[in-house]
């Protein structure tokens, strides 16, 4: 006896015999009717899991039948099986959210597949998806032993991604599993930084992957120079994972160039981004405009002077665009910026920095409520696609779409989920940054982070002549020895940048042309 319960509704049910035989085969028991009227009947006094409507009865017409059962059980899932290709009778049935349509004659295999897809469906996927990674596990394990170049890493964060992505969507109990592929990933990935890293930026150029640096370089002017115009959309705290979220969203509008880049160390705003808008690395950006640069310890924000880093980006190619730039930190002004949308469209180049996503992450630690809302990445990745299908940001897309012109999609970097305290001694001029440290008097464990000793060689201001950086990996945050246990409760599995890990530094870099062109 099956556990679920199926009402079939056909002015011929008599003829319909054999099919009924065959779901019986299969250990379902059909409750049939000949008309709509009865079969409204039923409903009402009882529940049905699944409901199999003829269109064409006398009395109540399926379309009929199927508005009514609407309003009575309007979570019951319906398959209309008509022998009209009408297509007014089709874009009724589907305009009531019809489950599945199917036109006469129809054989016994596929009313079971129907019911399979309406009544199984979430059970099979989990089923399927929980076998699949089995499988692939071990396949996963061996690519993170043998990673060995930046292409491999990327590979494999994508693999990661699309897995995580596919098993939240299922009940697998393989999310474990996931998560400590994922640590192991991490801690390789901070090895195989931790190894390269000095050689991308003081060895052969060629060899090192795309940057911070690079990215205008290697993606905005080359799409100036075909004579397209470009908006060029940076979201901070932008993960892979959140890229593939918003996606399906924007997939009406845009075709996509999907790829990744590597972000500069430290993954935090006021090195990465203001490399992508200068083009410079930070060490230089100080050097050779020191009016634009903010040091650690200065209490001015530092990403105020975006612009201006821009032009000088431009200035330094000796090219002549037309550009606008705009920050928008909450719903009034991304409501501004589309009543003056028209006036972007005479740029060459709209910059546009949407600030959301890095707001949640922060909200996310000092806020219990957004904490517990967001309490897991699939739920993370959640609020945040909330929030784009609900705000500014998708018209903001659709009139980028309108215009057909190329969109740039990136971050500056990403974010991970901390949840390991690591022990460090810093004076009071120390930064703050979690995953990060800039000081002269740094005590800790070197085997625990990645310290450069030297940091004017890999791109990086030192404020004092004896200052080291350090770096966390893994799922590590810096806490200091004094009030230890309140600072590891506060900030133990809040979501932290700055550091090292394939979700910070490996991070989506996509380009969007307009379907409409």
């Amino acid at each position: 006896m099956s556990e679920y319960s199926i009402l079939w509704a056909d002015d011929e049910i008599d003829l319909l015999k054999p099919h009924i035989l065959f779901l019986r085969s299969k250990g379902y028991e059909p409750v049939t009717v000949n008309n709509g009227r009865d079969a409204l009947e039923l409903i009402e006094n009882r529940h049905f899991d699944l409901v199999i409507l003829d269109e064409n009865m006398p009395g109540l017409t399926g379309l009929e039948t199927l508005q009514r059962i609407k309003e009575v059980a309007p979570q019951t899932p319906v398959i209309m099986i008509t022998k009209s290709e009408e297509e007014n009778i089709m874009d009724q049935a589907v305009g009531n959210n019809i489950a599945d349509y199917l036109i006469k004659p129809v054989n016994p295999m596929q009313i079971l597949m129907s019911i399979k897809k309406n009544l199984h469906s979430d059970k099979l996927v989990s089923e399927t998806t929980a076998a699949d990674y089995r499988q692939e596990f071990s396949h996963i394990s061996q690519l993170i032993g043998s990673a060995d170049s930046i292409d491999d890493w990327y590979s494999l964060y994508e693999k990661l991604v699309a897995w995580e992505m596919r098993l939240s969507q299922a009940d697998t109990n393989m999310d474990e599993m996931l998560r400590m592929q994922k640590v192991e990933a991490d801690s390789t990935f901070f090895k195989y930084v931790r190894r390269n890293y000095e050689d991308w930026l003081t060895g052969d150029q060629a060899e090192r992957p795309v940057m911070s640096n690079d990215v205008f370089k290697n993606s905005v002017f080359p799409l100036l120079d075909k004579g397209e115009k470009v908006f060029f959309v940076l979201i901070d705290n932008f993960r892979l994972d959140l890229w593939q979220t918003i996606k399906p969203i924007l997939a009406d509008y845009f075709t996509f160039d999907e790829d990744i880049y590597t972000s500069i160390l430290p993954t935090a705003t006021q090195y990465a981004r203001n490399a992508i808008f200068s083009g410079l690395m930070p060490v230089d950006i100080a050097k050779m405009f020191p009016h634009l640069w903010v040091d650690e310890d200065e209490d001015e924000g530092k990403n105020l002077n975006e612009s201006e880093l821009v032009a000088t980006h431009f200035e330094r190619y000796r090219r002549q665009c037309k550009f606008s730039y705009h920050k928008i930190n909450d719903s009034t002004g991304g409501e501004k910026l589309l009543r003056e949308f028209a006036n972007l469209e005479n740029n060459q180049l709209n910059i546009i920095v949407l600030n959301f996503i890095d707001m949640l992450s922060h909200a996310r630690t000092e806020s219990r409520m957004i904490r517990e809302l967001a309490r897991t990445d699939a739920a993370y990745r959640s609020l945040a696609e909330s929030w784009f299908r609900h705000s500014s940001a998708v018209e903001i897309f659709r009139r980028m779409a309108r215009t057909g012109a190329k969109v740039i999609v990136t971050t500056d970097h990403g974010t991970i989920r901390v949840d390991t305290p690591v022990k460090v001694v810093g004076d009071k001029n120390t930064n703050t940054n979690l995953r990060y440290k800039v000081g002269k008097n740094l005590g800790y464990n070197s085997k625990q982070v990645y310290e450069v000793k030297r940091p004017l060689q890999l791109g990086l201001p030192s404020p004092n002549v004896s200052s080291t950086y350090i770096f966390a990996g893994n799922n590590d945050f810096f806490a200091y020895p004094n009030n230890y246990n309140y600072y590891v409760q506060y900030y133990t599995d809040t979501f932290q940048h700055g550091g090292i890990s394939l979700e910070e530094m490996l991070v989506p870099l996509v380009t969007l042309t307009p379907k409409n062109t």
